[in-house]
């Protein structure tokens, strides 16, 4: 079944349907190896003992600090500068790029498992779309950490036709999924890099946090004004991006301000576990995800979904880049 995500007064979409039960767990602190909550120099002993085969008790993997493979000599290493303070390790991984001129920043986000969909978290919301959750496996990628501005889409265009200028921070708007594939292709002429968007799945995973995520309905809290511009304080109109406050990776706006475009075609979801999930081989519209300006808290969900015909273009639809 298939879906074309009307904006506006027009927009109607249907809540239905068991929620998964889901079992949250409060994050590891990267570096308690000992697991008693907190860093400090007794989880650099046990971490010692462990590499010299004085230990050999089960640390359900926190003596792999550093999170690359089989415990060695460099996740003592990454420890010991943690203690010292030398390195944040919940403080995102960036990349500033310039591209003819403007620049904009990329965030790296760690591959893992998480369950897409309607969770938990989710209350009574979720649209029949959202279901059936089910676990999905990414390999790393990077994200930006802002939608795509007016000053980086006209760098790269030379132009731009969105409703909302004047600010070069807004989010650039009115662009169809066609046009973001020919800004894709020009800024990768120009940066030399790959950039294209995110799928839905990455989307998601990025949207709640990934492995830092704390299980909140919104992009980055349980609270949406304090994370989000929409219906309830946008005064109808999009706003410069990373005004409101970031998600557990840093991320701005990935609820509110505008939707966002991702890869894939829109389509249903499977129960089956999936790994690096594409979408469907086809379909006739793609998929926007985040909510926008002119919507409801309902619609500016970490989990909401819909389709676009990817030659439409609205003032509340925009896009994020990834690589």
């Amino acid at each position: 079944m298939k879906r074309i995500l009307l904006l506006f007064a027009a927009i109607a979409f249907i809540s239905v349907g068991a929620f998964a039960q889901v079992q949250t767990q409060p994050l590891p602190v990267i570096g308690d190896v000992t697991g008693e909550g907190d860093v400090d120099g007794s989880d650099i002993n046990t971490l010692i003992n462990i590499l010299l085969g004085k230990d050999s008790q089960d640390y359900n993997g926190r003596d792999n600090v550093d999170g690359e493979g089989g415990v060695d000599g460099s996740d003592l290493n990454y420890l010991i500068n943690i203690v010292l303070g030398k390195v944040n390790p919940n403080q995102p991984q960036t990349e500033v790029i310039v591209a003819n001129g403007v620049a904009f920043t990329m965030v790296t986000v760690e591959g893992g498992t998480y369950t897409m969909g309607a969770t938990a978290e989710q209350g009574d919301d979720g649209d029949t779309d959202e279901f059936p959750t089910h676990q999905v496996t990414l390999s790393g990628f990077t994200i930006g950490e802002t939608e795509v501005t007016h000053a980086l889409w006209e760098a790269v265009m030379g132009s731009n036709h969105s409703r909302y200028s004047g600010d070069p921070q807004r989010p650039v708007d009115s662009v169809t999924w066609d046009e973001c594939q020919e800004f894709i292709t020009k800024l990768n002429e120009v940066t030399g890099l790959t950039f294209r968007l995110p799928t839905e799945a990455e989307w998601e995973f990025a949207a709640r946090g990934g492995n830092k995520s704390n299980g909140f309905k919104y992009a980055g809290s349980n609270t949406i004004d304090d994370v989000a511009w929409y219906e309830d304080n946008s005064g109808t109109s999009s706003h410069a991006v990373a005004t409101k406050a970031p998600n557990e990776l840093g991320l701005y706006d990935m609820n509110g301000n505008v939707w966002e475009w991702c890869l894939d075609w829109y389509g249903d979801y499977s129960s089956d576990a999936q790994t690096d999930p594409t979408g469907p081989a086809s379909g006739e519209v793609r998929v926007v995800r985040g909510g926008g300006w002119p919507d409801s808290a309902y619609y500016c969900r970490v989990t909401i979904r819909g389709g676009l015909d990817p030659s439409d273009a609205f003032s509340c639809f925009g896009l994020r880049l990834a690589r």
